[in-house]
């Protein structure tokens, strides 16, 4: 697990032992089954998590009662109700384990002290920050030009593995189509 979190962080800046030593305290381990919520709707968002193992979906439900899928995330991916967790501000969505799932735990203090103490995690976060940035326009941009056939192509083309693990009922919610349009597209 420490592993894992360290050759993430070494793709963008490299650490001493010394500095991933203070990195790696600042964070703790959580393991949650299929179906357990790390995150529910109302409730304060303490963490930014980082999936070490599992598969999790991050959703928001709408006044009528219908849940929209924000994001899927897994392994060597973030997650978490970003707004909700650095506005300290409850929860819109709710962050639920498709699979069973272990996760790095990173409150804000954490979060904060990490960069105030390690420019390096500074710059790493910053990166991290930029790159969903640029992912959400993205699937903002898809979502409002693209017919169901092209969104569906292009998830299969940017996350080819998370096709594979996630059920056909959460792909079609999340390419926003109904399963069976779903199942048309993909034969």
């Amino acid at each position: 697990m420490q592993e894992k979190l360290r050759q993430h962080i070494e793709k963008v800046v490299p650490l001493t032992e010394d500095e991933f030593v203070f990195v790696f305290s600042h964070f703790t381990t959580k393991k949650f089954k299929k179906h357990q919520f790390l995150i529910q709707e109302g409730d304060a968002v303490k963490y930014h998590y980082f999936i070490v193992s599992g598969l999790l979906k991050l959703v928001y439900t709408d006044d009528t009662g219908k849940q929209h899928i924000v994001s899927f995330a897994m392994e060597d991916w973030w997650e978490s109700d970003f707004y909700a967790y650095y506005t300290q501000t409850k929860a819109t969505m709710s962050l639920e384990c498709i699979e069973d799932t272990e996760v790095l735990c990173l409150s804000l203090d954490d979060y904060q002290n990490l960069c105030n103490s390690v420019q390096k995690m500074e710059r790493f976060f910053l990166q991290k920050a930029n790159f969903g940035f640029l992912a959400a326009q993205k699937r903002i941009i898809s979502s409002l030009t693209s017919n169901s056939k092209e969104r569906y192509e292009q998830l299969l083309k940017q996350y080819p593995a998370l096709i594979q693990r996630v059920p056909k009922s959460l792909l079609a919610a999340y390419l926003g189509v109904s399963r069976e349009t779903l199942s048309r597209l993909s034969s």
